[in-house]
């Protein structure tokens, strides 16, 4: 018990970590289009730049004898901190969390006078979180008409005092702690001892910690180093894809099965694209290889210490082509040299490895790229290009016929089936077959099979011979659009595409009918809309939109049970605020004729971790609820339709907007 208790410490320290590191990453990472802008003009325009140009490159004096500011220190300074600031303020709290910061930002820079990315995100996410929580006080309690003065007033005050503790408080903790932090990097270096840092920064990149190394401490570093010397090793520390690239081509010359057959894709993938995550399956499969990657990272490292080269800028993504393009006029022999060694000494450790143990990569490589996404917390997209999308199929004929499957087949699926039903017909594809099924009716007669992803293994086996894709929510899932390429990569030449028939639903499959086919208020009535929900969770608003089946005579009290049974089993969160709660298939005889129900919870409730606004209850016999499914589903992928309904103000509105969408 004791052991376990100290993994799941461990575990939840490491998730911790990652979860920090994203938060910078996603602070940092949005804004690089700027840094490469910074880097680009600081290249060509400083003293030692490739066009030096004395009022771009802020050095000499203007014709009236004063020293040109030039664009390299405005932008460093003011620029991209505002920039960092304003992200992490709007991830907290939206565009008013992201001026605040700002405000509060501006405090930080004028107090210490360098460039303060660590400011910057301590107090964009800091300004962002206070003025929520203050926003939160008065919350409700405003009059009519006096909104947006409160909100200005409220946010220029607390952001000027924000400034105030920004110049007085952070500025010296952070300029000391830069100042700190800088002088053990030239230790590092003094020493000899920087490449040492590959011990911990190679394993942590396959753990996913990097990101509260790099963005957190060594750009912040790098391009204050930067500022001072023209050029900074710091940004190569981690970003070099020479060490990924040589534990590749071990596994090319010198790997089995599938690793084997893969490494080659994984290699352009990672190298050229700088998508470094595409190899850390290959090191969680074979852990010993994490010395390949230090040992590579050494040597790099060390490399540019001997050579004293570096990057004016950060290279992200960590592609080649990245690297080069931020390499200081003076560095392009040592950062060159520096990545083709990296590369080198990583692929002779990696490929002593190799040769000398034994082990069956074909088996692993699936499991290490599964354990790689968990580390993560999230599906890999280029992973997928290692193992494949899950199926077990390859396609070798055009795609024809898709299918969405979920429990029940006559709520999430249908909604699905609508949304991708009309991304096909988009594209130029009306032949192809867009239906939706119960997981339980499912042949094996299918080109596609749509499920969410936790229904995707009790789909498998009765559909083999189908590529299997699995989906996160049913509205909005970015899967849909790889679908639609595959569409179009699949019929390809075959003439499909311009075809202007209609496809016809598979026999046993349920296709939406059109609105004709059945009186929409026969299964939308009036008196099944509630605009102000009084749920407060996910469980209780079960209850509420299964009541106003109930009361209309749709269903018995056993199918109100049977919508909480689905629940449990997967989500029926939708995306876009929307969820579709119904029974699961062994309920059907609990419904008594078709029904929704509709109801609104305009400050939201928790639903499994996602915020939903509108919870739509589903009961159908013969599909008879598909047409008012399908006009949801229209409504909730069109952000301004989504807006109406949040704003109508009766009941009949949400009627209309729902006929509408119909015609």
């Amino acid at each position: 018990m004791a052991t376990a208790s100290v993994a799941k410490q461990r575990t939840s320290v490491r998730v911790g970590v990652q979860k920090f590191g994203t938060f910078l990453s996603g602070m940092i990472m949005p804004n690089i289009g700027a840094f490469i802008a910074w880097g680009i003009i600081t290249a060509l325009f400083i003293k030692t730049g490739w066009l030096p140009v004395p009022e771009l490159g802020g050095f000499g004096n203007n014709a009236a004898g004063t020293p040109n500011v030039g664009l390299v220190g405005p932008m460093i300074t003011y620029l991209l901190p505002l920039l960092i600031a304003y992200t992490g303020g709007k991830k907290v709290y939206d565009v008013r969390g992201g001026v605040v910061g700002a405000i509060g930002t501006m405090g930080v820079i004028v107090g210490a006078g360098i460039p303060m990315f660590i400011g910057a995100m301590i107090m964009g996410p800091l300004g962002g979180w206070t003025m929520k929580k203050i926003d939160a006080i008065w919350h409700g309690k405003i009059r009519a008409g006096f909104e947006m003065l409160v909100n200005n007033f409220s946010a220029g005050i607390w952001g000027a005092i924000l400034a105030l503790f920004g110049f007085f408080g952070i500025s010296p903790v952070v300029q000391s702690f830069s100042t700190a932090a800088g002088n053990f990097v030239q230790f590092l270096v003094h020493n000899g001892l920087l490449p040492l840092t590959s011990i911990f920064i190679e394993p942590a990149k396959v753990l996913f910690l990097n990101n509260a190394i790099n963005h957190g401490v060594l750009t912040p570093l790098g391009i204050q180093q930067s500022l001072d010397q023209g050029k900074s090793i710091l940004f190569l520390l981690e970003a070099n894809p020479g060490p990924g690239a040589g534990l590749l081509l071990a596994y090319i010359f010198f790997g089995r099965g599938t690793a084997k057959a893969s490494a080659p894709g994984a290699l352009i993938i990672q190298f050229l694209g700088g998508i470094h995550e595409i190899y850390f399956p290959y090191v969680l499969m074979r852990p010993l290889l994490i010395l390949g990657t230090i040992a590579g990272g050494m040597t790099g490292i060390a490399t540019l210490a001997i050579t004293n080269s570096g990057l004016v800028a950060p290279a992200a993504p960590g592609s080649i082509f990245a690297v080069i393009a931020q390499t200081s006029r003076d560095s392009y022999v040592g950062v060159i040299l520096s990545v083709i060694l990296a590369a080198t000494v990583s692929f002779l450790v990696s490929s002593l490895i190799l040769r000398t143990t034994h082990h069956s990569d074909e088996v692993d490589l699936g499991e290490a790229t599964s354990k790689m996404e968990e580390m993560k917390g999230k599906k890999s997209s280029v992973a997928s290009a290692l193992v494949g999308s899950g199926s077990t199929a390859v396609l070798t004929k055009p795609i024809q016929n898709i299918v969405f499957a979920c429990d029940a087949g006559m709520g999430s699926s249908a909604m699905g089936a609508s949304v991708l039903r009309n991304k096909i017909k988009a594209a130029g594809f009306p032949d192809v077959k867009v239906t939706n099924s119960a997981i339980a009716n499912l042949s094996d007669t299918y080109d596609v099979v749509v499920t969410h992803q936790d229904l995707t293994e009790r789909a498998r086996p009765v559909t083999s011979s189908a590529v299997h894709v699995s989906v996160d929510n049913f509205m909005n899932s970015p899967r849909y659009e790889e679908i639609v390429e595959l569409v179009k990569s699949s019929n390809a030449g075959s003439g499909a595409e311009g075809s202007t028939a209609v496809a016809e639903p598979a026999a046993g499959a349920h296709a939406a009918q059109p609105a004709a086919a059945v009186g929409g208020k026969e299964v939308l009535l009036a008196e099944s809309v509630i605009l102000n929900g009084t749920a407060t969770d996910r469980d209780s608003a079960i209850d509420e939109a299964g009541k106003l089946l109930l009361d209309r005579g749709s269903v018995d009290m056993g199918y109100i049970h049977a919508m909480h049974e689905r629940e449990e089993s997967v989500s029926t969160y939708m995306g876009s605020f929307l969820a579709i709660p119904h029974g699961t298939n062994a309920a059907k005889d609990h419904i008594l004729h078709s029904g929704v129900s509709i109801v609104r919870y305009p400050e939201g409730i928790d639903w499994g971790g996602k915020q939903v606004k509108f919870v739509v209850g589903v009961a159908g016999i013969n599909n008879e609820h598909l047409h008012i499914l399908s006009s949801i589903a229209k409504i909730f992928t069109d952000k301004a339709q989504v807006a109406q309904l949040e704003q109508a103000t009766s009941v009949q509105e949400v009627l209309d907007l729902f006929g509408k969408v119909n015609a």
